[in-house]
């Protein structure tokens, strides 16, 4: 009997999430569709092996990765097209999260085919829900830049954001992201460091950025790390500036309907204040 009958459709593209370390953390469905699949999509077919040996799935697979996804796109759209259920997996999580395949799902999207997400594993959440900061909002930037002005600008970015921020990076790296961003704001912004998530050597690190980072110039780190940065704290505005503020706004002759999107935007109002400031006379 089949795990999951008819778990694919007919030329749909299925996003599969894979484990991130541990084997058994793949659903019954995604088991059924890389069964049912007439090819899976991989970012590596050596490292999709020893999961799918795991389980006996027996499905041909392809490579899909950075350097061929250009001139293998096309191709895939054509079986697509023809009416076969392809599946794509990364080495491990969620697809397209830090992962080549963006290419061909932008694609098959406009194209109109339809995409199918088969949710599981994803070391991002992980993370964050392991953090003990915020879990929500937050932002993904994924790997920083190796060097140079853009990862100054990602750095900053992570630095001043009001919201937990999920950092993928290599253990030779770690230290040195966690003082550039303790540079930028004090080293008292509190961390966790989670690594080889869902493995037998998992460990999650907490503390300032400045504890963080001592301790692992001390232990050098091993393993896939996920660096979770606590939001910076933004000061709420006072009722008397903002006064201020719509003041002098209606004295330059903005409509009220003007200063109250100008002091939610830009001065960070709640909307029933901006408004009660911007028509008081």
């Amino acid at each position: 009997m089949a795990l999951w009958p008819e778990a694919v459709i007919p030329g749909a593209l299925h996003i599969v999430s894979t484990p991130i370390g541990h084997l058994g953390d793949i659903t019954l469905r995604a088991l059924a569709v890389l069964q049912q699949a007439a090819a899976i999509c991989c970012e590596d077919t050596r490292h999709a092996r020893p999961l799918l040996d795991r389980y006996g799935i027996g499905t041909p697979t392809l490579a899909l990765h950075e350097h061929n996804e250009a001139s293998v796109t096309p191709r895939l759209i054509e079986r697509l097209q023809g009416g076969e259920p392809l599946a794509l997996i990364s080495d491990a999580g969620t697809p397209l999260v830090s992962d080549p395949g963006a290419r061909l799902v932008e694609t098959a999207a406009a194209l109109g085919i339809r995409i199918v997400p088969v949710p599981g594993a994803s070391a991002t959440l992980a993370a964050l829900v392991a953090s003990g900061l915020a879990p929500h909002p937050f932002t993904v930037l994924g790997f920083l830049d190796r060097k140079g002005k853009d990862r100054e600008n990602q750095l900053a970015l992570a630095a001043r954001l009001p919201h937990s921020v999920v950092v993928f990076e290599s253990p030779n790296r770690l230290v040195d992201t966690l003082r550039a961003v303790a540079e930028i704001t004090g080293g008292q912004r509190h961390v966790a460091v989670a690594r080889e998530l869902t493995k037998h050597f998992e460990e999650i690190r907490r503390g300032t950025l400045a504890e963080v980072a001592a301790y692992y110039e001390a232990v050098p780190p091993r393993g896939e790390i996920v660096l979770v940065l606590a939001g910076a704290e933004v000061a709420e505005p006072s009722e008397d500036g903002l006064r201020a503020v719509a003041g002098a706004l209606r004295e330059q002759g903005f409509r009220p309907r003007d200063i109250v999107r100008m002091l939610m935007d830009e001065h960070g109002a709640s909307r029933n204040l901006a408004y009660r400031l911007a028509h008081d006379t």
